[in-house]
């Protein structure tokens, strides 16, 4: 199995960072605490790292991973535009549970599998997970599970899932709400709803109004 750092003691949270991100320059995988359920991420912008992310999953390139940013700013980088629409939905759920799928930059260098020239953005609501994305840059990250399985809300479960496939665990405990994030794309017409998750449609509904889709 890959090293477990408990992120509830000083000494093993710094030693635990250190590692993370030396294992992420390197290309190698790290299951990383966030808000919804833990996580398995890459550098976004290593095309081998995040082919193994997919193969550690047992999931095809048609599943490319959304990425986890450290603040909003980092949408003008990797979004080929912001709407107003995005920059509303992210000043009232970010950080937290709310995936935005927007049209990337076309100028990115990286390979996160068959995007249709789309990225799905989110900054999740935990402190650990952004003070990493901080210093790594923007992460390819997915449930930390095998395909078909739960998403793994501890370390552990995480670490039964993927073993030795996985560098570096951090450790924080249980998720905090232990359910997907809510995924909206808005890339067409209207906002869709791809995934409901942590944030219902109800809610959605009635910041969005007429903007939403009934699909």
């Amino acid at each position: 199995m890959g090293s477990v750092f408990d992120c509830s003691v000083d000494t093993s949270l710094l030693e635990g960072m250190r590692k993370a991100k030396q294992a992420l320059a390197k290309g190698e995988l790290v299951v990383v605490p966030t808000d919804t359920v833990y996580g398995l991420a890459a550098d976004a912008f290593s095309a081998d790292a995040v082919q193994a992310l997919l193969d550690a999953k047992g999931r095809g390139r048609q599943s490319p991973p959304p990425v986890l940013i450290p603040n909003v700013d980092s949408l003008y980088a990797l979004a080929e535009s912001v709407p107003d629409l995005a920059l509303k939905l992210a000043e009232k759920y970010w950080p937290g549970p709310l995936t935005i799928i927007l049209r990337a930059q076309p100028s990115l260098q990286w390979d996160l599998g068959e995007t249709k020239g789309t990225v799905a953005l989110r900054v999740p609501n935990q402190k650990i997970t952004l003070a990493l994305l901080a210093e790594s840059g923007p992460l390819a990250v997915s449930s930390a599970n095998l395909t078909g399985e739960p998403a793994a809300t501890t370390a552990k479960q995480a670490d039964d899932y993927l073993g030795e496939k996985v560098a570096v665990y951090l450790d924080a405990g249980d998720a905090e709400l232990g359910v997907a994030s809510t995924i909206l794309d808005l890339t067409g017409a209207k906002v869709r709803i791809v995934r409901e998750g942590a944030v219902k449609r109800d809610e959605l509904a009635e910041l969005l109004g007429e903007d939403l889709s009934e699909d």
